[in-house]
């Protein structure tokens, strides 16, 4: 390998470290939020169909990195300089992903985290459009989480319908 060769492959394990480090900043903050999550989801009537709190931590685990991961292949394609909308899109949802965890678990806002976490599911579906046009792949990484989000509004409005005095 050439001098050149080793810089680029640097700045792109650099990059892709950067991406995983941004995002999982990002669950940190909406893990800070949502730190009595198991007691709070016990507290609550849950539907039938609702999931066990444990299943929550692997599935955003795995999703956190497939969304690195999509912006790390975007971000390949110019940086910031050439795909501005599409990573500020990404960066948008991602404000939005760590929002609706303080809107839900801290502030226990049902309403709100229903009306936010329906702006996450438009976010992420204009961010994986514009991820579509510049690297198709990035946005079928997208495509779990776009599927665990719809999953989790309809959660997110049935835990509020069914626990008003929790979710008021």
């Amino acid at each position: 390998m050439t001098n050149m060769e080793i810089q680029i492959m640097l700045k792109q394990i650099g990059g892709l470290i950067g991406w995983i480090v941004l995002c999982f900043f990002a669950a940190a903050i909406g893990g800070w939020a949502s730190a009595n999550a198991p007691e709070f989801y016990r507290e609550l009537t849950l539907p039938n169909w609702a999931p066990p709190a444990w299943v929550f931590g692997p599935v955003w685990t795995l999703l956190y990195l497939l969304m690195a991961i999509a912006a790390w292949l975007v971000w390949r394609e110019g940086g910031f300089a050439r795909q501005r909308v599409a990573l500020g899109l990404f960066l948008a949802q991602l404000v939005a992903n760590a929002l609706w965890s303080w809107l839900f678990f801290a502030w226990q806002q049902g309403a709100w985290s229903s009306l936010e976490i329906i702006l996450l599911w438009a976010l992420i579906v204009a961010t994986m459009v514009a991820f579509w046009r510049v690297r198709p792949v990035a946005c079928l990484l997208l495509v779990p989480y776009l599927a665990w989000v719809s999953f989790a509004a309809v959660l997110n409005v049935v835990l509020w319908r069914l626990n008003p005095e929790l979710l008021g």
